[in-house]
């Protein structure tokens, strides 16, 4: 979980000043938590305390009304309907990474994930980029290699893991679609040598920088288990009180294996 809190500071200031290279500033002055970790700590708190999607994820959205949602987010957060709103949006795969961590199984993973996604996000596409992402990290976090994993997501969930990312970069532009997401977020962890190098791949791509890197970086954190101590430490120092009391709680429940 701590990878896709950091992907998504480290990706924060480049999402409107993308860079098109791996060789960045990891942090800077304005480096922060977006929307990408509000919800991610979000959904880690209803898996500790059982409390609905629905509910949590509108109090998130009150105690930290200004992390950058989505206008169509925004607008039902804001609003007494607890009905989602048939989006494909990359949201539902950006918060999802607890899920990942939390299960035993794949058929537990993928129900929760839907279940995650469907809160708000229920159009088809929504619910696949959530599923394909949790699914990600729970068959990292298990020992698959690259190869199985994206075997896995290129069989169950149809999206294409080919082309390399020196391919996709030069025309890739802003996308918020799960379709336009996840996939690229993906092939960057797959083309990584570690944790540092996946976010910095998926930060190399351009577009939504903060969102491609927080689904890379919760694959990759994963896989590889260790984030460096510099990064771990400049997540601990951005996050709140609340966020990080979460965060810790969450990785104490549902540790990496070794």
């Amino acid at each position: 979980m701590i990878g896709a809190i950091a992907g998504d500071i480290i990706g924060s200031v480049y999402e409107w000043r993308n860079v098109k290279t791996r060789d960045f500033p990891l942090f800077c002055p304005e480096s922060t938590f977006t929307d990408d970790t509000v919800l991610t700590v979000a959904v880690a708190d209803c898996l500790l305390s059982g409390a609905d999607y629905v509910s949590r994820f509108k109090d998130y959205y009150t105690l930290y009304p200004d992390a950058g949602y989505g206008q169509s987010f925004s607008l039902w957060a804001q609003s007494p309907a607890r009905d989602p709103y048939n989006s494909w949006g990359n949201g539902s795969a950006m918060r999802v990474s607890p899920v990942g961590f939390a299960f035993d199984t794949l058929e537990e993973v993928l129900d929760e994930a839907r279940k995650t996604a469907e809160a708000t996000h229920n159009h088809p596409e929504g619910v696949k980029g959530a599923q394909a992402t949790a699914a990600a990290v729970f068959l990292a976090r298990k020992g698959k290699t690259k190869e199985q994993i994206q075997s896995y997501i290129e069989t169950t969930f149809h999206y294409s893991l080919q082309d390399s990312l020196d391919s996709i970069r030069p025309g890739y532009t802003f996308d918020v679609s799960c379709q336009g997401t996840v996939p690229p977020a993906l092939r960057a962890f797959l083309e990584s040598a570690d944790y540092e190098d996946a976010v910095r791949l998926a930060i190399s791509i351009g577009g939504d920088s903060d969102t491609l890197a927080c689904i890379a970086g919760g694959v990759a954190h994963a896989y590889y288990r260790r984030i460096p101590d510099a990064i771990v430490q400049r997540v601990y120092r951005t996050l709140d009180g609340r966020l990080k009391n979460i965060l810790e709680n969450f990785m104490e429940r549902f540790p990496l294996p070794a």
